[in-house]
C-alpha cells in the first residue's frame, strides 16, 4: 500500500471519530492538522480541540490513536494535541459548515 492510499485509508477512518458535542467527525470539523507516515508506516498526527478546556481533552485523542491503529498498514500510531493555530470555525469543511447550519 503506498503512502497516499495509507492517508486515504487513516482520513476515512478519522470520519467515524465525532466529537461528542458536535455531531461532525473530527476530520470535517478541522481539528486534524497534520497525518506524518513515515518510511516505516508508523503515523504521527497533531490534532487539536475546540477549546483548550473540552471536556473529551483526554478521551477524544486517545479515540484518534486507537481508530488510525487499526487502520490495515497502520504499524504505530501517536497523536500530538496542538493548540497553535488555535482552532476556529474557518478550518471547519464546507460540509461540516452545511451540517451545522453555518452556510
Amino acid at each position: 500500500m503506498s503512502k497516499s492510499e495509507l492517508e486515504d485509508a487513516i482520513v476515512d477512518a478519522l470520519k467515524t471519530v465525532y466529537d461528542p458535542e458536535i455531531p461532525v467527525d473530527v476530520y470535517e470539523l478541522g481539528l486534524i492538522y497534520e497525518i506524518i507516515i513515515h518510511d516505516d508506516m508508523s503515523v504521527h498526527i497533531d490534532m487539536t480541540l475546540t477549546s483548550p478546556n473540552c471536556p473529551v481533552a483526554e478521551s477524544m485523542p486517545q479515540e484518534v490513536k486507537d481508530t488510525v491503529s487499526i487502520v490495515p498498514g497502520v504499524k504505530s500510531a501517536e497523536v500530538d494535541v496542538v493548540f497553535d493555530p488555535p482552532w476556529d470555525q474557518n478550518m471547519m469543511s464546507e460540509e461540516a459548515k452545511l451540517e451545522l447550519g453555518f452556510l
